[in-house]
């Protein structure tokens, strides 16, 4: 019989909260993790894919073992992204729905700092930051972590650097007696040494499926195309996956801004974020791309870090990955919650013989994705087009009388031949002489 939560040691409060969002089974990381948490008083090194729960792994022991009436800051979180802190913010207050002494506070980069301080000016038990925010308010004076029990690390693979510059300055700042909670997808060298120089060495060690978890339920595909077909390749797909949701990852910020504007361009409901976007536009994307407002988002790796939501049925690597761990990452935005899911990387010929590389290192079975024929772009492109055409607001400031000498122009035609002769016109000048688009059968209205 499968252990439960209350199995693992979870108290009444934190489990009627469950009960109300309908989580009864914990997951793998979950169920190795939380006792380890509650029980020992030990550093705790946790690898597990993304999407496995790993914030209610360490944030449902964490929210148990705080003391409400110590009015300390006795735990830290440190996220990479705001994006992220902010979602851990919110899982953390929903679980604490049933323990209201609990005081939790978000004071994470990119916002006003000023009602960060204010905010911590009233009692709070644990604190959800970006490392760099997190130093500027103790160098303020406007936070005090010297009696925090806890620090976490959470999707600390993408940190490294960020603690490179300044873990130094928060280690001194709190206890050595602390207990250190590090999470991680993947364990870059970088990682490793960070563990040997802060943490324990009788550290736990913990990781749930690495074998399998994060490739359950997700179909990989690469199509090769042309560097001039590119676009229009993915356009076709993206049309055919209308009214899906999902991510489109590009390696650089120029390379997601000039994605984002031709998917706008083609009325695509899209959305583009990276680091360099003010903190007010990444919210406001984010927010849309949550609530349904747009479908498909396109992202740099670390800023599609802050996106967690279960309807993603698919991911495009526009761009290969530099490294097998982002590809993890990245394919691990589809397929939540024992949803299915596909992963399409598109490159180039000469980068085939990569595809093999990264089926050897992480043990998945790339098929090859066949791409659209020339017809089927052309179609496709001309759907695009009028999907343009019908979405295009009237030009309210054109005078009446032109208005009425393009009327007399058209005034003879059916609004079929209209749609006929507008097409032919659209494909004349858009296809590269196709016979069989340029001459439709109904061309005998041509005049």
């Amino acid at each position: 019989m499968s252990k439960q939560f209350s199995d693992l040691g979870i108290n009444e409060h934190l489990l009627q909260s469950l009960i109300d969002q309908q989580i009864s089974e914990p997951t793998d990381i979950q169920k190795k993790v939380i006792p380890v948490i509650l029980e020992q008083n030990k550093d705790v090194v946790a690898l597990a894919k993304t999407g496995t729960g790993k914030t209610a792994a360490f944030g449902l022991p964490l929210l148990q073992l705080i003391e409400t009436e110590n009015t300390n800051i006795q735990c830290v979180i440190l996220a990479p992204t705001r994006e992220l802190g902010q979602q851990i913010y919110a899982n953390l207050v929903s679980f604490s729905t049933h323990s209201p002494s609990i005081s939790i506070a978000s004071i994470c980069g990119g916002i006003p700092i000023k009602p960060q301080i204010e905010r911590l000016k009233s009692a709070t038990h644990i604190v959800v930051a970006t490392p760099g925010r997190l130093v500027d308010l103790v160098k303020r004076g406007a936070m005090n972590i010297k009696n925090i029990k806890y620090l976490v690390l959470d999707e600390a693979d993408e940190m490294v650097t960020a603690l490179k510059v300044d873990l130094d300055s928060i280690i001194a700042e709190i206890p050595k007696s602390r207990k250190t909670l590090l999470f991680t997808a993947t364990m870059p060298g970088a990682l490793k040494q960070l563990i040997q120089n802060y943490m324990s060495k009788h550290v736990v060690q913990i990781e749930a499926d690495m074998a399998t978890v994060g490739h359950q339920g997700i179909e990989h595909r690469y199509v090769v195309v042309e560097p001039i077909e590119k676009l229009e390749v993915l356009l076709h797909f993206l049309k055919s996956r209308e009214g899906e949701r999902g991510i489109i990852f590009c390696k650089t910020k120029a390379a997601v801004n000039k994605l984002g504007k031709n998917l706008a361009i083609n009325k695509f409901r899209s959305g583009a974020i990276h680091g360099s976007l003010t903190q007010g536009i990444r919210d406001r994307v984010m927010g849309q791309f949550r609530e349904g407002f747009i479908d498909i988002m396109v992202a740099t790796d670390l800023a599609a870090r802050g996106i967690d939501i279960k309807e993603i049925s698919y991911v495009v690597n526009y761009h290969l990955p530099d490294t097998y761990d982002t590809y993890v990452h990245r394919s691990g935005r589809t397929a939540r919650a024992g949803a299915a899911g596909f992963s399409l990387t598109v490159i180039q010929k000469e980068e085939v013989e990569d595809i093999a590389e990264f089926q050897k290192e992480l043990g998945i079975d790339f098929k090859e994705f066949k791409k659209a024929d020339a017809e089927s772009i052309e179609e496709n492109n001309a759907l695009i087009w009028a999907n343009k055409i019908f979405k295009t607001k009237p030009n309210r400031t054109i005078s009446q009388d032109f208005r009425e000498k393009i009327r007399t122009v058209f005034h003879h035609l059916t609004k079929e031949e209209l749609i006929d002769k507008i097409l032919t016109d659209h494909l004349g000048q858009s296809s590269s002489g196709s016979p069989k688009l340029e001459s439709p059968k109904k061309k005998k209205n041509k005049q």
